[in-house]
């Protein structure tokens, strides 16, 4: 639905930001961003443009992604089924080439040249690049699934010196070379928690934590750590949610201010959750009754 509005409602749209633009001003926030909720492409370049323009107004944005429903898809290509354990890919050494050859060429560059022709300055980068994301193997039964040992978050640090957006890949590397595939919203919680962001959000295609689950409406809109254990305990963080969850609050613990899961489904979810007081999704807080 196109909205039309007077010049004097744009105004007012834009006086209405303000606050929110002098709170994120200079600061960082990293966005996670990947699976599929990068599907629809209309969304995706709404994503990007919001980027873009969170950029422009001075917040360092941070771009972290992921990719499984398009490294699936190549791998079926090249005649190779996907095989997943306790939600985690199995990767062999020719699945861990396809997941290096999708995220750090394909959907990285793609997202570039989206920031780019919206008229923002971004370059992208892997796990790899300076050895920034560091890992093991996290269990043989997963192959090169790694399990992060350490995140240098230099080169991030030196891109938004330069001004750019860094688009970060969640690939990472062992002291031998071997590369392993990264699970993104733990890759972001690391970044966001090494470089103290005020933010992290991580995107995807659910609401938010739901009271209950066959209920859209029932999204509870802020947790903290107390109440994320009572969620964990009564099981309604459960299934897919859990590890979701558990990454917002490994980064809490890292030193991020404020996690959000965000609906990457809803157009413009990014700037209604930094620029306006409804906010959209489910934050994650150290403790509610010392939040500013």
């Amino acid at each position: 639905m196109d909205i039309k509005l007077t010049n004097a409602q744009r105004a007012e749209v834009l006086t209405q930001a303000l606050p929110y633009i002098q709170k994120y001003y200079g600061k960082v926030i990293v966005i996670k961003y990947g699976g599929n909720a990068m599907i629809n492409e209309q969304l995706k370049a709404q994503v990007m443009e919001d980027i873009v323009l969170l950029s422009l107004i001075g917040v360092k944005v941070v771009l972290v992604h992921g990719g499984g429903p398009e490294i699936t898809d190549t791998l079926k290509k090249i005649g190779k089924e996907s095989v997943f354990v306790d939600g985690l890919r199995v990767t062999d050494k020719e699945t861990a080439d396809v997941v290096q050859m999708v995220l750090a060429g394909k959907i990285n560059k793609t997202l570039v040249n989206m920031l780019e022709i919206n008229g923002g300055k971004a370059i992208g980068i892997s796990g790899l690049d300076g050895h920034m994301i560091e890992a093991q193997m996290k269990d043989e039964r997963l192959g090169y699934v790694g399990r992060i040992t350490n995140v240098d978050v230099t080169p991030i640090l030196d891109l938004l010196e330069k001004g750019y957006i860094p688009v970060v890949s969640t690939i990472g590397c062992d002291k031998d070379g071997n590369v392993y595939n990264i699970n993104a919203d733990t890759a972001a919680a690391f970044i966001a928690g090494g470089m103290k962001a005020e933010r992290l959000i991580t995107m995807t295609d659910i609401e938010g934590i739901l009271r209950d689950k066959n209920d859209h409406t029932s999204i509870i809109p802020c947790i903290d750590l107390k109440m994320a254990e009572e969620l964990f305990t009564t099981g309604i963080i459960s299934g897919g949610m859990i590890p979701k969850v558990e990454c917002c609050i490994d980064a809490i613990h890292k030193g991020v201010k404020k996690v959000t899961i965000l609906d990457g489904r809803v157009p413009h979810a990014l700037l209604i959750e930094t620029l306006t007081n409804e906010g959209a999704g489910t934050m994650v807080v150290a403790d509610m009754n010392n939040n500013e």
